[in-house]
């Protein structure tokens, strides 16, 4: 199957981008992260989509993203924190090497600090935060081919975490 290499998934501020970004100087190829790809296309930022054009309509752009990137794109791929939501996309995650990064809530408050940047935190972060975890843990879990726990783990031993676990060779 042609497409990305590796396809990170995980929480916001699990480290998908700049795991992603290490991954593929090590494994010599491109990153690409949907959320970027989204925000270049409409010209503004997740929080600002979300705020003004609402959650459905975020969620179909991301869909869209989502899709191109893994039919265009052949190195690392980071995704959205809720782009596992939609079964579509999780049927086109089938048969790739999906990693989900995973880490806790108070590993989330020390990384994110939980601020209103995020626009599905804004009200009670901590709270929200094990909310939209619930939801979709099972559903990381379900598309991914391993799980890399990043608690209280530098990017780059979680980059080498990842390659180990895929077995793949550095560049």
């Amino acid at each position: 199957m042609s497409g990305p290499l590796v396809v990170l998934v995980g929480p916001m501020g699990v480290g998908k981008s700049t795991v992603g970004q290490l991954l593929a100087e090590r494994l010599g190829t491109g990153y690409r992260d949907t959320d970027d790809d989204i925000v270049a296309a409409r010209g503004r930022t997740i929080a600002e989509i979300f705020v003004d054009e609402g959650e459905p309509v975020f969620r179909a752009l991301e869909k869209d993203a989502v899709r191109d990137a893994l039919a265009g794109h052949t190195g690392v791929l980071a995704l959205g924190g809720g782009a596992v939501l939609d079964p579509d996309t999780r049927a086109l995650l089938r048969d790739r090497r999906v990693v989900y990064l995973s880490m806790d809530v108070e590993e989330a408050v020390k990384r994110t600090g939980l601020n209103a940047a995020r626009p599905l935190l804004a009200v009670n972060p901590r709270k929200q935060w094990r909310e939209l975890m619930d939801a979709r843990r099972h559903l990381y879990e379900e598309v991914a081919t391993v799980v890399v726990a990043t608690d209280g783990r530098t990017p780059e031993d979680v980059a080498r975490a990842v390659l180990d676990a895929l077995e793949l060779k550095e560049a």
